[in-house]
């Protein structure tokens, strides 16, 4: 068991047949997970919920498939004791059987699953696992293109090419993503797991992971001010955070600084990068977000609840700031939370 107070280890297994870009692509989510969004939105850095790092039988380093070079920061005996493994994609042939290599890469998987650790692999990883014997009588699933390398050489695992993410096993500590990019899936489902829910939204607005095809803007945080040492601007902001929805709000944080309308305005924008109107929009569109995100509730009581009373302002504000429109902000993002969630 890990212990909650401690990041968890995650080590990312790295062998010759290893892709460099999937293997520090997930060491650069997992890296990011409890620590950046605090950074990116308040200029200090948070707690970083995983403890990622490289393992392998061949030091110093080795270069992998692709011609990349990879230092590792420790061998299989003398890691941080893993909490989570993750097995990035190993290059062989399709329907390839992979008997008689990896051994002490796949004895050592079987200790630490015995041990307690999760087994997550990516593509064709999954093939190191049916190896070990830890796919039999399981659902699994691979890219589609080496399917018949799981089949013809695994004839006691269930496998499922079209599935994107399974876990399955004791406890569900055998989890597979199918296709390449997949990877992205992966992680965030497993600092969804075992970081948090919050922090795997986060990590994926953050590096824009699009499980949709669209732009940019609905991953971007509006929320994202400056902040300068201004306490009468800051008051304000407190003020606004708690009232955002009330009719006139500038009015009244006007009203509370005691400063002229033009010096108000001045100092407000020196202090957040932004207009006063302009940063009340920003924090009813973050609440309207996450309403969106985690309620069922329409899009009309949302728009009237974050303080408009004129729908379809709403709902052309909402377009111009985030890219989308409400209705297709929930499908993507609601859809995605509901993923995590299960």
């Amino acid at each position: 068991m890990s212990d909650p107070d401690r990041p968890l280890n995650v080590a990312l297994l790295a062998t010759p047949e290893t892709t460099a870009s999937m293997l520090y692509g997930m060491y650069d989510l997992f890296s990011s997970a409890g620590r950046d969004w605090e950074f990116f939105t308040k200029g200090i850095a948070g707690e970083p919920g995983m403890n990622p790092y490289i393992v392998s039988t061949e030091l110093p380093g080795l270069y992998a498939q692709n011609k990349i070079w990879i230092k590792p920061d420790h061998s299989l005996d003398d890691c941080p004791p893993p909490h989570v493994i993750c097995l990035p994609d190993i290059v062989v042939l399709p329907g390839d059987s992979i008997t008689g290599r990896f051994g002490a890469e796949i004895a050592w998987l079987r200790k630490c699953h015995a041990a307690g650790a999760t087994l997550a692999s990516v593509c064709t990883g999954s093939l190191m696992l049916a190896e070990a014997g830890l796919l039999d009588g399981l659902d699994a699933t691979i890219h589609w293109a080496w399917a018949k390398s799981l089949t013809a050489n695994y004839p006691k695992v269930r496998v499922h090419p079209n599935r994107t993410l399974i876990a399955d096993g004791t406890e569900q500590r055998i989890i597979m993503a199918g296709g390449a990019t997949s990877w992205q899936d992966l992680a965030l489902f497993l600092i969804a797991r075992f970081v948090g829910l919050r922090q795997a939204m986060e990590v994926s607005k953050l590096f824009l992971i699009e499980w949709h095809d669209v732009g940019q803007q609905p991953f971007a945080s509006l929320a994202a001010a400056r902040q300068l040492q201004d306490a009468l601007i800051g008051k304000c902001q407190e003020w606004a955070a708690l009232h955002y929805a009330e009719a006139s709000p500038v009015t009244a944080m006007i009203r509370i600084s005691g400063l002229s309308d033009r010096t108000f305005n001045r100092r407000f924008a020196a202090a957040t990068g932004m207009s006063p109107m302009d940063y009340v929009h920003t924090l009813r569109l973050e609440e309207a977000k996450q309403m969106l995100e985690t309620t069922d509730e329409p899009v009309e009581a949302i728009a009237n609840q974050v303080g408009y009373e004129d729908t379809s302002y709403f709902g052309r504000l909402f377009h111009r700031k985030v890219g989308i429109t409400p209705a297709q902000y929930r499908r993507r993002f609601g859809s995605l939370r509901r993923a995590l969630s299960a």
